[in-house]
């Protein structure tokens, strides 16, 4: 007989009923929450992603862009010849994250979260000249911050590719798709294609989780069908730029 995974969740509300097909359970205190991580007393977030230290029983860091730098040298001996802040790279990297965290990653957010009219058009015009600009940077290099793979580029990616089936639609950034910037989409889907990226990215986890985490933006947690894009038809980044040789 076929095993039975963990039985379907409601939003926060109450509403809908999500499977959790390809989830993994907590196996170390059998938490059904991120919150239960926190010590009871402790007035803050609970956020995602969280680096657990087992051994010390503690949080590590719960800001993602500490636990990429620390996934990429720490916690790299799987993978020792891959680095992707490499040190020649490191001040470009600096330079684009820059713009592309207040303006893209955390852009989005302002927009969806905004509660003004005027907020909203700010960081939303914010966000489309970022686009632009990444749609131009990308158009003349394979990488943001340049021949190479980064992690100035997983960052940015991490957005992009929930930009169509999410923000368009949830946080009304709804100038453009990301489908419509042809160096960036092309971007988007040659990293997607890498196999190790397209494992760890489950496109269903990530619609269920925004549509059914925020009562005041979507109370009855219904979450939109939406256009299917083919991540993996091929892409031109290829025949447009040559690797990088070691």
């Amino acid at each position: 007989a076929k095993a039975r995974g963990p039985p379907p969740v409601s939003s926060p509300a109450g509403f809908g009923s999500f499977p959790c097909q390809d989830t993994i359970p907590d196996t170390i205190h059998g938490y059904k929450y991120v919150r239960d991580l926190y010590p009871a007393d402790m007035a803050t977030k609970f956020t995602v992603p969280v680096l657990f230290d087992k051994v010390t029983k503690t949080i590590v860091s719960n800001e993602s862009a500490e636990i990429i730098k620390m996934f990429n040298k720490e916690f790299n001996a799987k993978n020792p010849d891959l680095d992707l802040d490499p040190e020649d790279l490191q001040a470009e990297q600096e330079a684009v994250n820059e713009w592309i965290y207040p303006h893209i990653n955390n852009g989005v957010y302002r927009c969806g979260f905004a509660q003004s009219q005027g907020a909203y058009e700010e960081a939303f015009d914010q966000v489309f000249a970022a686009l632009d600009k990444c749609e131009d940077i990308l158009t003349k290099q394979r990488y943001i911050a340049g021949d190479r793979l980064t992690l100035a580029d997983i960052r940015l990616w991490m957005t992009l590719i929930r930009f169509d089936p999410v923000y368009v639609v949830y946080f009304k950034t709804n100038k453009k798709r990301i489908d419509e910037y042809p160096a960036i989409f092309n971007y988007v889907k040659e990293i997607w294609q890498i196999p190790e990226v397209k494992a760890s990215t489950n496109p269903t986890h990530i619609k269920t989780h925004y549509f059914s985490s925020h009562p005041t933006l979507n109370p009855y947690a219904v979450v939109p069908k939406g256009a299917k894009m083919d991540m993996d038809a091929p892409h031109n980044r290829d025949s447009l730029f040559k690797k990088h040789k070691k």
